[in-house]
């Protein structure tokens, strides 16, 4: 039977699909969000709050409406509950800051042919206000993870964690919340230090999370610790890379250590999921020779870095995340 039914109408809506992301950024990127926080605005009230053209506003205002972020009655705006919880910059679930990442990546993905044709970045190097955004954004991320992942990995009785590449040190301060034995080190580069010892303030682990400053492909890692987290480091290397890093994090570990790898893993089959499909298409971009891995390809790294009794962690994040895990003999 013929496929009549077929037609291009899906196809021209992936294609176009960046109209929506682009109305949201913008949104995340003004802040029309959090103003709205104290009740419903007209355009031109939000225009002068903001520093925006009213007529302009309002054609992005109309368009978040209709994309269900913003409701509008009596030529008023206000917020949808969505946009309450993870727009509104003072709420526990906002995720602005990833927003902007995101739409700070937008300029290097829109070189993805070229970067397909030379195989090499099209990215420029961050300003310090997308360095804050990105590790912000990596805070954002975590939260949604780390509060429920932490009771589950298995660190009962380990004394010392390295966080390495910890970022704002969101799964650190998690882990040692729910083991109250544990005491963890954030090891990055130096711009991550306030960042990541204002959020072990925050929950009050200043004194049980701190930070060591350096860069894991050039520099030695602290060394005397029971466990390694790795979490969203290895995509951005190469295969080469990625061996520096986990050879340094298995020396760091105490005989019996256990070092743990979190990362978007494609099948072994190499054809999907498509989360971890299309992050590896944004380390092309942004990157020398950083992609997705397979959970086959890291069981060989982790194997190759020294670790034994290899497993992968009973765990599956909302981005087709999962954890590999072993014990330094």
């Amino acid at each position: 039977m013929p496929d009549t039914l077929l037609s291009p109408g899906p196809l021209l809506a992936l294609s176009g699909s960046y109209w929506e992301s682009h109305a949201l950024h913008a949104g995340a990127v003004l802040d029309v969000f959090s103003p709205l926080a104290a009740g419903p605005m007209s355009a031109s009230a939000l225009a002068g709050k903001i520093g925006c053209d009213a007529r302009a506003l309002d054609m992005l205002l109309v368009a978040l409406t209709a994309l269900k972020l913003l409701e509008k009655a009596d030529g008023l705006y206000s917020l949808s509950k969505s946009a309450r919880l993870f727009l509104v910059k003072d709420s526990p679930g906002y995720v602005g800051s990833m927003i902007r990442h995101h739409h700070q990546l937008a300029a290097a993905w829109a070189r993805l042919d070229q970067a397909v044709v030379s195989g090499a970045s099209v990215s420029l190097p961050r300003s310090e206000t997308e360095q804050e955004d990105f590790l912000l954004g990596m805070f954002n991320t975590a939260m949604g993870i780390a509060p429920t992942l932490a009771p589950r990995l298995p660190l009962a009785g380990r004394g010392r964690l390295l966080d390495v590449g910890g970022g704002p040190g969101t799964y650190a301060v998690h882990f040692c919340l729910a083991h109250p034995e544990l005491r963890a080190t954030v090891f990055d580069l130096p711009g991550s230090r306030a960042i990541a010892e204002g959020i072990a303030a925050r929950f009050g682990l200043a004194g049980r999370v701190d930070f060591a400053a350096g860069d894991y492909l050039v520099d030695d890692l602290p060394h005397g610790y029971d466990a390694a987290w790795l979490s969203q480091i290895l995509h951005a290397e190469s295969p080469e890379g990625c061996l520096v890093i986990l050879r340094k994090a298995v020396s760091a570990l105490n005989p019996g250590g256990a070092l743990f790898v979190h990362e978007f893993l494609l099948d072994d089959t190499m054809d999907g999921p498509l989360f971890p499909a299309l992050f590896s298409l944004n380390m092309l971009v942004q990157t020398r020779g950083g992609q997705s891995y397979s959970e086959g390809q890291l069981r060989g790294m982790l194997a190759e870095a020294g670790l034994a009794d290899i497993k992968r962690l009973d765990f599956r994040g909302p981005t087709d995340s999962g954890i590999l895990w072993g014990i330094k003999a």
